[in-house]
């Protein structure tokens, strides 16, 4: 409900309302967070059972952490690489000083998707261009990491 429906339905002054729920009752308004979907009971309990056993895994083998590869995507856009050195000068003592504006974003934006362990980065790969990453895609990217690891 709202302050203004409240303050209706009790017939006092929506000012009252507020200081009663916010100073007196200390609540505060919040709104629901959104999330992917809703899981039905059984992808739940599949969840827990799989978190629960992981834990198990975690605590009872030291190296069991070592071993868990996970992955990430990220958008990466391109920048001047050109630092404050290099764009140094040699100018007399009454020249004015140089100024170097802050990088932006370009208008270059690839997808990267990387996955990584415990100690580094084990594959990174740049999404091409037009390119819909979907379960093939990654399934493919799936297949190409395990045949990196096998080698490693």
């Amino acid at each position: 409900m709202t302050i203004r429906e409240i303050s209706e339905d009790l017939n006092i002054s929506y000012g009252s309302v507020q200081n009663i729920l916010t100073t007196d009752l200390n609540t505060r308004r919040g709104s629901a967070k959104f999330v992917p979907r809703v899981l039905a009971v059984e992808q739940k309990q599949q969840c827990l059972s799989i978190s629960l056993e992981l834990r198990y895994r975690a605590a009872s083998d030291s190296s069991f952490l070592g071993n868990v590869i996970t992955g990430d995507e990220t958008w990466v856009y391109g920048y001047d690489p050109e630092t404050r050195v290099q764009s140094s000068e040699w100018k007399s003592p009454s020249s004015p000083c140089a100024k170097k504006t802050r990088p932006s974003r370009s208008n270059i934006k690839v997808k990267m998707i990387v996955f990584f362990d415990l100690d580094r980065i084990v594959r990174a790969e740049f999404v091409p261009r037009n390119t819909m990453v979907n379960s093939e895609y990654y399934k493919g990217l799936l297949e190409h990491l395990r045949n990196n690891v096998r080698r490693k």
